[in-house]
């Protein structure tokens, strides 16, 4: 043997009891392979090597502790032998490759503290931050639970809030062809969406609302717009849903709530970059915030009649 993991299954004797003994200090075993059982995995490695770190390794192999055997002289330890090997390597290098699985990372961390190998542990604890920082989302996207908290997080939001509301089980007719697809065409562009802009926007998903697919626009804690996608049709004598997929027209109002990215204050660069001639940026600062509101209410009107004509409130 090697000295690496030997991944066979120990089976007990029947019948069999451990034995104690002890390794004494000066015994001449330090070159010599010992065979060890952790949690039935199987193990070869040098008492030169488990005692070359102040652990308890050491103290059981030093004298200092019992140890026990059994009749085939494999060294009993109870604990789990999934991460033992790894405990070997950095016995023998003062280094080894860790998991890249934060729970395994977990785990062998709690090996190497019961074992009292305060390096590993070390290591272990800056694998563990490495990977949170670098783990960190992109984008969170709250998942509204109730009618006050959506108006808290747009009330509260510095940023244009775009909402997706759907809800398959609203319907109470049966759907078109087409709708089920074009449902999860809306809820993958919200997912495009939000990780495109979302150090600008503010994205939040709604599925307890009273609609089926809605996508709403709000602006400085406003309602600006809403884009309902779905609509009913009549086909063979009965009514069925149909839910749309209107992809330009979203995109067109996610790109309009951009505007929104300004303080709640006039912003003269977006006044002058707008104004129908240079002349009119000169104005006073209030006329200028004045005329921007005004004009934004009425586009917001034209663009509610253009799809809707249901009266939406602000």
């Amino acid at each position: 043997m090697s000295g690496d993991t030997c991944l066979t299954t120990l089976c007990a004797t029947p019948g069999a009891k451990p034995k104690s003994c002890s390794f004494r200090a000066g015994s001449g075993l330090g070159d010599k392979y010992v065979r060890l059982n952790v949690g039935g995995a199987l193990y070869y490695t040098t008492v030169q090597v488990l005692t070359r770190h102040d652990t308890m390794l050491k103290a059981m192999f030093s004298g200092r502790m019992e140890v026990l055997s059994d009749k085939e002289g494999w060294i009993l330890i109870d604990r789990c032998g999934k991460h033992f090997g790894t405990i070997l390597n950095y016995l023998r290098d003062n280094k080894a490759a860790l998991p890249k699985n934060r729970q395994e990372i977990k785990e062998l961390m709690a090996e190497a503290k019961y074992y009292l190998i305060q390096g590993l542990v070390d290591l272990c604890q800056a694998a563990l931050q490495d990977k949170k920082d670098a783990y960190k989302p992109i984008c969170n996207i709250p998942v509204i639970t109730s009618p006050k908290e959506e108006e808290r997080l747009i009330e509260a939001a510095m940023k244009p809030v775009v909402k997706l509301l759907y809800n398959r089980s609203n319907n109470k007719y049966s759907y078109t062809s087409n709708s089920d697809d074009n449902l999860l065409k809306n809820i993958e562009l919200f997912d495009k969406l939000s990780l495109r802009f979302n150090g600008r926007v503010l994205f939040i998903k709604d599925v307890i609302g009273d609609e089926i697919c809605c996508w709403s626009f709000y602006g400085q804690g406003r309602k600006l717009a809403e884009v309902c996608c779905t609509s009913i049709v009549y086909a063979t004598e009965k009514k069925q849903t149909k839910v749309e997929f209107p992809e330009a027209r979203i995109y067109e109002e996610t790109l309009n709530v951009l505007l929104y990215e300004t303080p709640r204050v006039p912003d003269n660069s977006l006044l002058e970059a707008t104004s129908r001639s240079r002349s009119q940026a000169n104005q006073s600062e209030d006329d200028d915030g004045f005329e921007l509101r005004d004009r934004v209410r009425r586009i917001h009107v034209k663009r509610y009649s253009t799809y809707d004509d249901r009266q939406i409130g602000h």
